[in-house]
């Protein structure tokens, strides 16, 4: 899969936040979606001693939800662990990982956040922008916002809002009375279809597939590491 480099890795963490408000302009919340037969999923695993990053993408036909193909790397760490940060320290595997496939998916949807971030520009619009595809956040748990608890019945959602009482993404439940996930834009996509693709990619568990699969690609990596 091709990637076009946006800047360097060999970053502060003040010129990381500069990146960030630079790029943060560059994101497109308007649906470029079409067919979708392929979606991916991305997550990543780290250890202490040395700090190494795990990092998994898995491939999967949709609306099947079957893996078709999965690619990996595993990288020494050089960004150190700041809050809001995140993008720099874990993106560089993740973006290795996928530069590796075969098969490129028309959807990607990253275990972080998008536009729910303080800065508006998460891991998943960072991925996003490094891939030019329609990319979705969607988080375990809530780094930024504000929001009332969704109804209880899978499917009900609220929007997540920011300082200016925007609205940053959506509090989506996915399964009867389980706690919700955070989904937000990533890049070249509207929130109503992350949150309808979200939804579509969800068999029975708290997390779609895409990031669920490869939660469980990256901890079998790091276990064989």
């Amino acid at each position: 899969m091709k990637i076009t480099p946006l800047h360097s890795w060999d970053l502060t963490p003040k010129e990381a936040i500069e990146i960030q408000k630079k790029l943060a302009a560059g994101i497109v919340q308007k649906n470029h979606v079409k067919t979708v037969r392929y979606v991916a999923g991305a997550d990543m695993a780290v250890s202490k001693n040395p700090d190494m990053a795990y990092a998994g993408v898995v491939v999967l036909s949709y609306p099947e939800l079957r893996i078709v193909e999965t690619q990996q790397a595993v990288l020494k760490l050089t960004f150190p662990y700041i809050p809001g940060l995140l993008a720099f320290r874990e993106s560089p595997a993740l973006l290795n990982a996928f530069e590796k496939l075969r098969i490129e998916p028309d959807l990607v949807m990253i275990d972080g956040q998008g536009l729910a971030h303080p800065r508006g520009f998460g891991i998943a619009c960072q991925i996003g922008l490094w891939l030019d595809k329609p990319t979705i956040g969607c988080a375990k748990s809530r780094l930024f916002g504000v929001h009332r608890e969704p109804g209880p019945k899978r499917g009900d959602w609220t929007p997540l809002t920011g300082n200016q009482n925007d609205v940053i993404g959506a509090v989506v439940r996915t399964k009867d009375k389980t706690n919700p996930v955070y989904v937000s834009v990533g890049h070249k996509i509207d929130l109503p279809s992350a949150i309808r693709y979200t939804l579509a990619c969800v068999r029975g568990y708290r997390i779609p597939e895409p990031t669920r699969q490869a939660d469980i690609f990256v901890g079998q990596l790091k276990r064989a590491h």
